[in-house]
This record gives C-alpha cells, structure tokens and sequence, in this order.
C-alpha cells in the first residue's frame, strides 16, 4: 500500500490559488508560453513559502515581471467591471522599476506585503528595512485579490518611476480599479505599498532585502 501523500499546507493551497488567478487573466499566451511551461515557471517558488504569517500584512504575492500591464488589468474584475487606466500603454512604458530594489528577471515572491494604509483608511508611511512596490508587484497584488483596493485601501506604487520622477497608483472609481498618476500631496488617502522582501525560488535560492 502506498504511503498517503501529506496533506497541502495552507500556504500551498493560497500558491495555487495565485498561480490558477494570473492563468486566468490569460498571462501564459500574452507571454507567448503555453499554460504548462508557464506553471513549470512559477514551480519552484512553491519551495520558499513562508511558513509562518507575517502579521496583518498579505503572507506573500506572486509576480510575474514584465507583464502586459493594460491586458492583465482589463481582466480583474470588480462589482463595477474590469480594470483600467487613465495612462496609455506608450506612457506606461516609461514608469521602470528602480534599480536599487534589485527586481528578480524571473517570476518571484512578495513576501510581507503592506498596501500603506491603516485600517480606517489612513495612510502610513512604510516601515524600516521595507521598499515600495513596482507597478507589476501591485498589479500582480490586485490579480491575487480583486478585492483589495476596498478591504486595504488604495495604494501607491512608488518603485517604479518615470523619467520626471512621477509615480502609478491603483484607486477605486466607479467601483473598478483604476490606475493612474499619483498626485503628490493631492492624495490623502493613499497608502504606498511596500513589502519586506522579494525571494526566487530554484537551485540557487535568493532574496532581497525588502
């Protein structure tokens, strides 16, 4: 008789839940991969899972980098339906991440992360020894809970910025995700969003700081 197989933890389960959710959007034939291989992709960050909650921040996210921002986007949806952008996919393209956040070239985890805000909506500056999240990380945050503008508020994405130094940020109107420009000092509601860490999984495990 076989040995029975252990049961899936419940950080497992949440993996598989974020993997089926960006197959969902239709990410694997927007990148040119057939759903397997691009499962196979996301596979071996099943091995660095955190194993214990980080507190009343979301455990972990996983991103997909360079992803087609305004076609991932369209496909979450919400009670007042799908995605969109004040900012055109030409625009879009020059918001980079900033080099220093050292962003992995290959899909990875978001580990503790935090949209900036309180829980009656106020916004709180990050803690020491995190760094802000990059447009693909607080999209990939939205695929993984639609949901999320509303019960953590909405967010800035200060981690990738433009030439002129402006930043992205996701906002609710009209019950649907928006994502335009952050207006410096014009919104007082908004959180900026930051995590703890970003991890890659594979032979040679990696982690950056924050």
């Amino acid at each position: 008789m076989l040995p029975a197989l252990p049961a899936a933890t419940a950080a497992e389960l949440e993996f598989d839940r974020q993997v089926h959710a960006l197959v969902a959007t239709g990410m694997p034939a927007l990148l040119g991969l057939a759903e397997e291989c691009f499962r196979a992709c996301c596979e071996p960050l099943r091995d660095v899972l955190p194993t214990e909650p980080p507190g009343d921040g979301v455990p972990f996210v996983v991103v997909v980098p360079d992803v087609p921002v305004l076609d991932v986007l369209a496909t979450v949806q919400t009670a007042g339906g799908g995605g969109t952008s004040t900012v055109d996919a030409e625009e879009l393209a020059g918001f980079r991440p900033l080099p220093e956040l050292g962003v992995p070239p290959v899909p990875y985890l978001l580990l503790d992360v935090d949209t900036g805000t309180t829980g009656d909506g106020a916004p709180r500056p990050p803690a020491a020894r995190r760094t802000p999240l990059t447009l693909a990380e607080g999209l990939a945050l939205l695929v993984s809970d639609p949901g999320v503008l509303r019960s953590r508020g909405c967010y800035a994405l200060p981690g990738s910025r433009a030439g002129d130094g402006q930043v992205l940020a996701l906002r609710v109107s009209g019950r649907r995700p928006v994502l335009g420009r952050a207006a410096e000092g014009a919104d007082a509601g908004l959180g900026t969003a930051s995590c703890a860490a970003r991890v890659t999984g594979g032979p040679a495990l990696a982690e950056t700081p924050g």
